[in-house]
């Protein structure tokens, strides 16, 4: 058993692009996993395929899952992306939380890392700079690592903890910053990334989502200049 295989879930935004370039740098053989889920755009998976290939990933999988047959969000329903609302203003869940997708994604690498042999599960979750996603806060991952220990044969094999199921989250609790920094000083060429949750038909991010605005704020606050593509910029 490779103890060093890893699945990382990719989408092809900012945070899960630092992980995976992390990880390989940790000398984790990567098997990526992304998503086509229904969500407004393809940008992200156009940009996952192009991520993996640049920073080694062994192997990269997209799966076609569709969650427009429930919609309740407004990356996979006919609602409008909120736009220009202050970071951090807003209270309770925001329109775009996608129900129980976090969930529904780590079921999937679960089963895949079964399958491979893999002990990690990395996802590129923050607590800090986030939006509000019940899903990406400490208390889901470590529930659902439990969780892993009890549903799958790797779990109730096991014999050590070096032999279960482990996800791992290593931009928790990191601010937006820290992350962009981190990613810097990994070469990270963030101008593949797409962070934005209503990009125009060109793949231009919008700059007024929560998730752009998330994304500038960052990289101000780490005095670099967010390479990507902005609808309206030169």
């Amino acid at each position: 058993m490779d103890q060093k295989k890893a699945v990382l879930l990719l989408s092809g935004g900012l945070d899960s692009t630092t992980l995976l370039a992390l990880a390989v740098s940790e000398g984790h053989a990567v098997h990526a996993l992304s998503f086509s889920y229904g969500q407004r755009h393809r940008a992200e998976v156009a940009a996952a395929r192009k991520i993996a290939e640049r920073y080694g990933a062994v192997q990269h999988v997209i799966t076609d899952i569709d969650l427009r047959a429930f919609g309740g969000s407004a990356l996979t329903a006919d609602i409008d992306v909120p736009k220009d609302a202050p970071v951090g203003s807003g209270s309770g869940i925001p329109i775009t939380y996608v129900p129980a997708r976090n969930t529904i994604f780590l079921s999937f690498a679960l089963a895949f890392a079964e399958v491979i042999g893999a002990r990690s599960i990395f996802i590129g979750v923050n607590a800090l700079d986030y939006s509000g996603y019940p899903d990406c806060r400490p208390e889901f991952i470590e529930a659902f690592e439990r969780m892993a220990q009890l549903a799958t044969r790797a779990g109730v094999e096991a014999s050590s903890e070096s032999e279960a199921i482990r996800i791992r989250a290593p931009l928790i609790h990191l601010t937006k910053k820290e992350i962009i920094e981190l990613g810097l000083s990994l070469g990270v060429d963030y101008g593949l990334t797409t962070s934005c949750y209503d990009p125009g038909a060109d793949g231009d991010a919008c700059g007024h989502c929560d998730a752009c605005r998330l994304r500038l704020k960052g990289f101000a606050e780490a005095g670099s200049r967010d390479p990507a593509r902005y609808a309206g910029v030169a």
